[in-house]
């Protein structure tokens, strides 16, 4: 039975939705989270992870807006190489700039407003748009053309729910529900108000993460959701539609619940990889090469593709000596040297074999 009279309302929801499947389906979620937050602490620099995952999630999440890039446009983009960068892969670097902004707040201040949420926006899209101000926004179908959802259209409505969802979030006291029950429920409300014009999506699935990182269940914010959804795109418009029709919140549930057991699963395997990879380096780079150093150690694994400038920045060496460096480490195969105009640049080839076989 359609609920044709519906209309989205403010936060908190007046019907229990923590039904028994629902509650079965959160210690094993739990401690999925619990064990990546463990072993992500196990890699000694943080930015390793930050860059490396974060990267990969801000390809991910902008393929569901059909923002395609490859990943080696997005790596020569963080590069700077002059005319390398796809305007695609611009905006994916934007999506990680987004998500570091947001991260900063949350650590310094340990809430999420919607000064920063219109920021993080703002960064996605490059404009100062705001809220939408204008009537005309519906969600359709891509093949059909067939409006799917009409979210709120009026600014003030825009306004007082996007001022209601940032009380829930921040707000524990407002309702007592799991804290994976409350992301999945900020994230249909924020994708069913549909506050911007554009860059929603994203920046819903930025609030996710912020989200968990807020409640303590993270350190980091390297538990993304992207790859799930694009895996399962059709299901997932399709229950976020079926809350709002008929009020189907338990399979809405159970399906983001699903996701984060799901991809904390994948993110503790691929961690332990790059891990395991950053030991076997470490262990090659002390016993064969005098300049060995932790800081170059974490430099070749901060960015798969790693250029002159970056070791000069991060190790505090002569333009010459980096140079020796790399140059050394490619003719031992430990690098894929490139050349890109008149410039060099060297890729860990066993770390973005790792990164792209996901």
């Amino acid at each position: 039975m359609k609920n044709k009279g519906w209309k989205l309302t403010e936060l908190p929801l007046q019907a229990d939705i923590e039904t028994k499947k629902v509650l079965k389906s959160l210690p094993s979620a739990h401690a999925s989270l619990a064990e990546l937050k463990g072993i992500a602490s196990t890699i000694p620099n943080q930015e390793i992870l930050l860059n490396t995952l974060g990267l990969q999630e801000a390809k991910d999440s902008s393929a569901i807006e059909n923002i395609i890039t490859t990943h080696d446009d997005l790596y020569k983009s963080e590069l700077n190489l002059d005319s390398a960068n796809s305007l695609n892969a611009k905006e994916v670097q934007n999506y990680i700039s987004a998500l570091k902004k947001g991260f900063e707040f949350i650590k310094n201040h340990g809430i999420l407003t919607n000064r920063i949420i219109l920021k993080i926006q703002e960064e996605l899209e490059n404009n100062k748009a705001g809220f939408r101000k204008l009537p005309g926004t519906a969600l359709k179908n891509s093949a059909t053309g067939k409006t799917i959802y009409t979210p709120p259209q009026d600014y003030e409505d825009i306004k007082k729910l996007m001022s209601n969802l940032e009380k829930f979030i921040n707000k524990n006291e407002i309702c007592d529900y799991d804290p994976l029950v409350k992301m999945a429920i900020i994230h249909y409300q924020f994708e069913s108000i549909h506050p911007f014009y554009d860059g929603n999506g994203r920046t819903g699935r930025i609030i996710n993460i912020l989200y968990l990182i807020i409640q303590g269940l993270q350190s980091l914010p390297i538990l993304y959701l992207s790859n799930y959804i694009i895996k399962n795109k059709a299901d997932y418009y399709r229950l976020l539609q079926e809350v709002r029709e008929d009020n189907k919140w338990e399979e809405w549930l159970l399906f983001m619940i699903n996701g984060v057991e799901i991809t904390s699963r994948e993110t503790i395997n691929l961690i332990i990889k790059i891990r395991d990879l950053m030991m076997q380096y470490k262990h090659n780079l002390r016993m064969n090469y005098k300049f060995y150093s932790q800081d170059l150690l974490n430099n070749l694994f901060k960015h798969p593709y790693t250029k002159i400038e970056f070791v000069v920045r991060d190790l505090n060496v002569s333009r010459i000596t980096a140079a020796n460096y790399l140059n050394k480490l490619s003719e031992d195969g430990l690098l894929r040297k490139e050349k890109f105009g008149t410039g060099n640049y060297y890729i860990n080839h066993a770390l973005f074999e790792l990164l792209t076989k996901r």
